[in-house]
């Protein structure tokens, strides 16, 4: 599906390796998700738009300064959506960030959410959102729905690792959101974990496994 872009880049695939290994400590798999994260972060942002500023002065001579054109706000998905946030906000770091709390419940798989502070009208053109794991894609679709219903016009969703079902029943569901993602994993087994995927990652980044 064209709106799933996956990560070609060799150090994507060697970090996503050494982050599945079971025996990371929090800091390296902090430090690998982070790495991670600020790949595919330069695929997110590659098509900003540009507004040209003002005239500037170099140290040789004038020149026509340029910003990005549009506002945008990171939203990582508590809590392990954390881990992408320091990539992604000094990517953009005139960003708004919103934090949405959303966990799935393990006997029915189901997302609850349990943290929403969005501002009551939407203030951004476009939305980041930032969530290290797609296995069913629950959690994914009820931060997207929120984030729809709140008005922006644009969503890009950016995911370390993903289940093949579970990204691609999202970018069929949401043909209007690109999906930047590091590897997709064949594999979902019946407790709704990604095989071999990359482990709790909200444990694994916060040392409570």
């Amino acid at each position: 599906m064209s709106n799933i872009i996956v990560s070609q880049h060799p150090l994507a695939r060697q970090k996503i390796s050494a982050l599945r290994l079971a025996t990371n400590t929090s800091q390296q798999a902090r430090e690998l998700t982070d790495g991670i994260g600020r790949l595919l972060m330069y695929e997110a942002t590659k098509d900003l738009e540009l507004v040209c500023t003002n005239t500037e002065q170099s140290p040789i001579g004038p020149y026509e300064g340029e910003a990005i054109a549009k506002t945008h706000a990171l939203v990582p998905i508590l809590r392990s959506g954390l881990g992408l946030l320091n990539a992604a906000s000094d990517f953009l770091p005139d960003a708004q960030i919103h934090h949405l709390g959303l966990f799935r419940e393990e006997s029915t798989l189901l997302p609850v959410e349990y943290y929403n502070k969005l501002p009551r009208k939407c203030t951004v053109d476009e939305c980041i959102v930032l969530d290290p794991m797609i296995a069913t894609g629950g959690t994914a679709d009820a931060a997207i729905q929120i984030l729809k219903t709140w008005g922006v016009p644009k969503i890009k969703f950016v995911a370390v690792c993903v289940s093949k079902s579970g990204i691609e029943r999202l970018a069929h569901e949401h043909p209007d959101v690109q999906f930047f993602v590091a590897v997709v994993d064949e594999v979902l087994n019946e407790q709704g974990f990604v095989v071999p995927g990359i482990g709790d990652c909200g444990d694994r980044l916060n040392n409570t496994a």
